[in-house]
């Protein structure tokens, strides 16, 4: 009996602790710091080789995106660039897999990604990254592809569509016809020069020539990205490899290629499949064997208190399944327009 009441006290004192240690974790300091302190990632083994050393696999699936996925509240981004740092910290972590599987997504999100891949192969660790094409990896998809040490893309990989698009709608037709008229108030004469409600006529061909401006500045980054990213690998990889076509720049069109046509332009290092890549890291990396891991999001009850102090924001909503997310108007994308609903 007394070891009984000894053991209650004990759990009793235990519970009371860990009570006051998660409300504690609620307070504001937990809010104000949980995203420096970024996702928190626990590993999960693969396929077990029984190796010592261990690749890294990090997927981009779906959108590629800047608003959060999940209820944690972080982003694609934050997701990512943990994966990376925690790729980069572990010494038995020899080589990293892009798995890519994405029509692309935002400007702004896809340039994050690809550089924390730059910064990534640049550390002073000589860790690779392999990029992975499933079936698609187009526009952004390729965009995060394009600074690996090397690209694997299946024959029939749905990739290229190498371009920016930005769409708006213009309703003004609608609302004269229901007699809705605008009175727009505005500090520059360019400020409201995406808004829909205005006169079609209204809009003036130097306003076009802004946004156009707009366009192809980003679309010579996105070029920018291709050749510095196929010239750090062919560099790397000691002639070996594919390099970009001399008339490369003429299929970065925006149209889209099949992995077989992107293998004979350059825009890949080879044709196969996952498995395919994973030995091609493993050659990088130069070592015989390696278990494969991926870093997966641990939530615990301090996420879903989270959300209670986050508003929804205006935009687009993202969704990963069957249906594609519609547009938001003055959004620049690297998006495949073949995919878009």
């Amino acid at each position: 009996m007394v070891f009984a009441i000894l053991l209650l006290l004990l759990l009793g004192i235990s519970v009371l602790f860990n009570i006051g240690s998660f409300f504690g974790s609620l307070g504001p300091v937990k809010v104000s710091h949980s995203r420096s302190v970024g996702p928190r990632l626990e590993e999960m083994i693969t396929e077990d080789n029984g190796a010592g050393t261990k690749i890294a696999v990090i997927n981009i699936d779906g959108i590629i995106t800047s608003r959060a996925i999940d209820q944690s509240g972080y982003n694609m981004v934050d997701v990512v660039k943990a994966q990376l740092k925690r790729a980069e910290e572990d010494d038995k972590v020899k080589a990293v897999i892009l798995k890519v599987d994405s029509p692309g997504g935002e400007v702004l999100a896809s340039d994050s990604i690809s550089r924390a891949v730059v910064e990534f192969q640049q550390g002073s660790h000589g860790k690779p990254v392999v990029a992975s094409m499933g079936s698609l990896a187009a526009s952004g998809g390729y965009y995060v592809s394009a600074p690996c040490r090397w690209i694997v893309a299946n024959d029939l990989t749905i990739t290229g569509s190498i371009g920016v698009i930005m769409s708006s709608w213009n309703y003004r037709g609608l609302m004269d016809k229901v007699g809705l008229r605008p009175e727009t108030f505005k500090s520059g004469k360019y400020k409201d020069m995406l808004s829909g409600s205005r006169e079609p006529e209204s809009i003036t061909q130097e306003e076009r020539e802004m946004i156009q401006a707009l366009i192809d500045e980003t679309y010579g980054k996105f070029k920018s990205v291709v050749a510095e990213g196929r010239g750090f690998a062919r560099s790397k990889n000691k002639g070996k490899g594919r390099a970009l076509s001399e008339d490369w720049a003429d299929y970065a069109d925006g149209r889209i290629l099949s992995g077989t046509e992107a293998y004979k332009l350059g825009f890949v290092d080879e044709l196969g499949a996952f498995d395919d890549a994973v030995k091609r890291a493993r050659t990088i990396a130069g070592i015989s064997n390696a278990n494969l891991v991926e870093y997966q999001q641990r939530f615990d009850l301090s996420d879903i208190f989270r959300l209670f102090g986050q508003t929804e924001g205006k935009g687009v909503k993202v969704d990963l399944g069957l249906e594609m997310p519609r547009l938001q108007a003055g959004q620049l994308y690297f998006l495949s327009p073949t995919f878009m609903r």
